[in-house]
């Protein structure tokens, strides 16, 4: 078994989140390739590329999805490739993201995995989408994305942002709370995440009392505004200096169970805070954990392999894309897009995809099992290690899984649930 780190896999970098929203209309393709048909044009081999964008104390990520990527690749070919020619696994090289986009593009990749970091996905989307090159981030969580202008050529195997929201409503009705005040660092992640959560309690019959934003080292006023408010409870949406936050409400008079924290908001305080300042505390961490067989595999493929951050999301975009092209029949990008939300057992805007041979069968949880579904002729729902994947019209996943952790005396958490929400877009 490998010892993962919680706190690594909720990792969800958003930093530029707002200009991804301001950059919106700056991406290379028109029109919408999630549903428009495509006539094959692929040169009969198979190229998935990988984008990897961590570095210097986030360069650990860079291994886990690599192995993940690489033990898809080897599953896929020993079940025989793409139309009987192995599949290819084309790393991208470069000094950042925007010229590994570019070497993949010249080497005629067909679909990429990638980035991690969400900040870093318009400078993919952007070459890759004029390439008519579909990109499949296993990472990308800010909330902007579901609204960048891709032509169709973007997809998330990593819930938004904002699909948290009701599980952090209910969490708060769970434990008997009518009222909730929110308290929200000041940025995009905290806004976003703050609007969802308060969209989601006015529909679960929750009053909101109290929103206020704080900078990071600066959580005095918010918890005091939260604390005069008198809600039964009070949800913590931060990433940076969340501890600093959760001391101010204790010095509030907020803590214990009232206290629900947002996944970036997740950690092992310990004796950084007070005796028994989260006690009855609870968090949110997104995906599921990994499968003693997924592990045991993974490690087949990299034996020193340490973390697990986004591997499930990788394994899963990789089959997803092959599963593509096996639908098409074709290993041109451009049918590779067309045929995902398909293959996922996702709709587009309400209604089945353009692609769609018929009705899905129930859900086929390997590429192989979901290929020999394919060949039926019956429509296939691809649900994998990080559960049902289902796109949407924006490329989003519309179901996400959530881990719930209930923090003791010692301000450790222990994982104590699971639940997941029914909507993972923004």
């Amino acid at each position: 078994m490998i010892s993962s780190s919680l706190r690594s896999t909720i990792l969800r970098i958003t930093t530029g989140a707002a200009l991804l929203v301001a950059l919106a209309g700056c991406a290379g393709a028109g029109g919408n390739a999630r549903v428009e048909s495509a006539e094959a044009s692929g040169d009969g081999t198979l190229r998935i590329g990988l984008i990897q964008d961590s570095t210097g104390e986030q360069a650990f990520l860079n291994d886990s999805q690599l192995a993940a990527a690489q033990l898809a690749i080897k599953e896929i070919n020993a079940a025989g490739g793409h139309k009987g020619r192995p599949v290819d696994l084309v790393v991208g090289a470069g000094d950042g993201t925007d010229a590994q986009a570019r070497n993949l593009a010249s080497a005629k990749v067909d679909a990429v995995i990638g980035p991690t970091d969400s900040s870093h996905a318009a400078a993919a989307i952007d070459v890759l989408s004029a390439a008519r090159v579909p990109l499949v981030s296993p990472a990308n969580s800010a909330a902007g994305l579901s609204r960048y202008k891709s032509g169709g050529y973007y997809f998330r195997t990593a819930a938004a942002d904002v699909a948290q929201a009701s599980v952090l409503v209910k969490l708060a009705k769970d434990g008997g709370a009518k009222s909730l005040a929110v308290v929200h660092q000041d940025s995009a992640y905290g806004k976003d995440v703050s609007a969802a959560v308060t969209g989601a309690a006015k529909n679960a019959g929750l009053e909101t009392v109290s929103t206020t934003a704080f900078k990071p080292g600066d959580a005095g006023n918010a918890a005091a505004a939260a604390k005069a408010a008198t809600p039964d409870a009070v949800v913590l949406i931060a990433r940076d200096d969340a501890q600093g936050a959760i001391a101010e409400l204790n010095n509030a008079g907020l803590s214990g169970k009232s206290i629900i924290l947002s996944d970036g908001a997740f950690a092992q305080y310990g004796s950084g805070l007070g005796s028994k300042a989260l006690e009855g505390a609870r968090a949110v961490v997104p995906g599921l954990l990994p499968s003693a067989d997924f592990q045991a595999r993974l490690v087949s493929v990299n034996p020193a392999l340490k973390d697990l951050s986004f591997a499930a999301e990788t394994y899963d975009a990789v089959n997803l894309a092959v599963l593509a092209a096996a639908k098409a029949d074709d290993d041109a990008g451009r049918s590779i897009a067309a045929n995902l939300i398909a293959v996922s057992g996702g709709t587009a805007g309400g209604q089945p995809a353009a692609q769609a041979s018929g009705p899905a069968t129930k859900p086929c949880l390997s590429y192989t099992d979901c290929l020999a579904v394919l060949k039926t002729g019956a429509g296939i729902n691809y649900d994998g290690e990080s559960g049902p994947v289902a796109f949407d019209a924006n490329g989003d996943i519309t179901t996400a899984n959530y881990m719930v952790f209930t923090y003791g005396a010692d301000n450790r958490a222990v994982l104590s649930g699971r639940e997941a929400a029914g909507r993972a877009a923004g």
